[in-house]
């Protein structure tokens, strides 16, 4: 690890714990030249696992992805990041439990779908609007309907 403060390379590992339930593992470190003390995380990487999309084309999964465009439907809620995080592990885990290579795009949409329904009903039809292409403003009135039916 490369210092924050001073790039110097040479550090030592002060501490470390499991974090986010054990998906991750969090260091403390102290850089050896200037002794700032900074953190990390270390995380299990998921190689190789390719999203079928709706036309076909294989593309590489991207975390990171998924977490954008859930905080993309989640701006200007009341939401907390850590409730989109562990969504984000959630979706992750059931992904990786049940594939090793290949998923297709409309489970992961789905997934996404069901979490937020559960957290909150407007982030779920905006996520919605997108996924299912709406074309209309009926569209938006009908999966609202479907909302209402379900309270």
């Amino acid at each position: 690890m490369r210092c924050p403060k001073c790039s110097c390379q040479d550090d030592k590992v002060i501490d470390s714990r499991a974090s986010r339930e054990g998906a991750t593992i969090r260091r403390r470190r102290q850089c050896l030249k200037c002794e700032h003390r900074f953190t990390t995380y270390e995380e299990i990487e998921h190689q190789g696992l390719m999203i079928i999309k709706r036309d076909g084309r294989r593309e590489e999964f991207s975390k990171d992805k998924l977490l954008s465009g859930l905080k993309k439907a989640c701006q200007k809620r009341p939401i907390s990041p850590k409730v989109i995080e562990d969504l984000v592990e959630s979706i992750v885990d059931k992904i990786t439990d049940k594939h090793e290579r290949e998923v297709p795009g409309e489970e992961i949409g789905k997934l996404v779908m069901a979490g937020l329904r559960e957290i909150d009903d407007v982030a779920y039809v905006r996520f919605a609007s997108v996924y299912r292409r709406f074309q209309e403003a009926t569209d938006f009135v009908q999966e609202v309907k479907k909302l209402e039916k379900d309270l």
